[in-house]
């Protein structure tokens, strides 16, 4: 509100005094409040719970806001910039700015150092660093109104230019916004990572979880003020597929309890660094294996060398190094025996190797019921 009311009472001064640096001024002014309206109003939409439209939610309405906001900042300090020089190049009128502007630009510049210095007391006490920056919008203020001081002094002093010459400094003020708000939104839209302190500290924070081996491929991305990411992490490769779920859970729960602002991580777990290449790539997967597990089987069984029951119970796969091992659990009987899972895995290893698939694998007896 205070922003506002200055806003308007510097543009009017401004107009009426004939001082180019006061309404620029009071465009500066207003920016300050255009800029927290719109975040408001940008940050009340962008809450909203993600949908089927919008699965990754609302937030980036706040960026392309902020973009927008810049863009419409720019074209304003652009239009101060071209009055201003039009004056410069057409002195011959008597355009001297009155006591009027003297008189709001010091009221101006005192009540925002005076708002500045309570704000950041208050900040530095509650330990509120978004507070403390927030202040410095009114000391940004305070500067403007320093130079309107500036210009309109040696406007009144015979100096000419100065007026005009203080609109295109503050003009740059109003620029300098502009740029830092539209930077900032751009590089939100185009994917920008956060910064590599953080970056370390997120890899940190992966690396103790127990479980994870090593971890690659972090890529982090801002919506609104939410962190978004997702990162490889590298895990023993002969864990259940849920424990190593489990420890990727882990490593979302750690994640979010030490990065402020982190709201969603993927973490795609990897038996092995595939950083470079995929050597498993070209592996056959389960039906191929399946298939030729169940031919041999069916051989050896109407060859007499196992009977109808040695049927496998579980088949497990592992791709390592670009080479496929084969794990085949068969029920426990009295008939099981170390030359029978030897038998067993030499005919399968054969039959895999006929399909082009060659495999190194391994028959394991174990309890029925598993």
């Amino acid at each position: 509100m205070l922003d506002l009311v200055l806003g308007i009472v510097k543009i009017i001064v401004g107009f009426v005094s004939h001082s180019q640096a006061l309404v620029a001024d009071g465009v500066h002014s207003f920016s300050d409040l255009a800029s927290d309206v719109l975040v408001i109003a940008a940050a009340r939409h962008a809450s909203q719970a993600p949908d089927q439209a919008h699965p990754y939610g609302h937030g980036r309405i706040q960026t392309a806001a902020s973009v927008l906001l810049a863009g419409s900042l720019m074209v304003v300090a652009l239009g101060i910039v071209w009055g201003s020089l039009a004056r410069l190049q057409n002195m011959t009128l008597n355009l001297q700015p009155g006591y009027w502007v003297l008189i709001v630009a010091i009221g101006s510049a005192l009540l925002k150092e005076g708002i500045y210095r309570y704000t950041v007391r208050s900040a530095r006490r509650i330990g509120s660093q978004l507070l403390e920056a927030n202040a410095w919008h009114s000391r940004s203020d305070a500067f403007s109104s320093l130079v309107v001081i500036a210009g309109t002094v040696g406007a009144i002093a015979g100096v000419r230019w100065a007026d005009p010459a203080a609109a295109i400094m503050v003009a740059g003020l109003i620029t300098h916004v502009a740029w830092k708000i539209g930077r900032e939104g751009f590089n939100e839209l185009i994917d920008t990572g956060v910064s590599y302190d953080l970056a370390k500290e997120i890899e940190n924070e992966i690396l103790q979880v127990d479980g994870v081996r090593e971890m690659h491929q972090l890529r982090t991305r801002k919506m609104g003020s939410e962190i978004l990411a997702d990162v490889h992490i590298h895990v023993s490769p002969k864990i259940s597929v849920s424990e190593g779920h489990r420890i990727g859970d882990a490593v979302n729960e750690r994640l979010e309890q030490k990065t402020p602002g982190l709201r969603e991580v993927v973490v795609h777990i990897d038996p092995e660094d595939d950083d470079q290449q995929q050597p498993s790539i070209n592996l056959p997967l389960r039906p191929k294996i399946a298939d030729a597990v169940k031919v041999t089987f069916e051989k050896l069984q109407d060859t007499g060398f196992i009977s109808q029951t040695d049927s496998p119970s579980n088949i497990v796969l592992h791709y390592l190094e670009g080479k496929l091992s084969v794990e085949i659990w068969i029920p426990l009987t009295n008939r099981s025996s170390t030359a029978l899972a030897r038998k067993i895995g030499t005919t399968v290893a054969e039959q895999l190797k006929q399909s082009t698939c060659p495999a190194e694998v391994t028959v394991l007896f174990v309890p029925r019921g598993l």
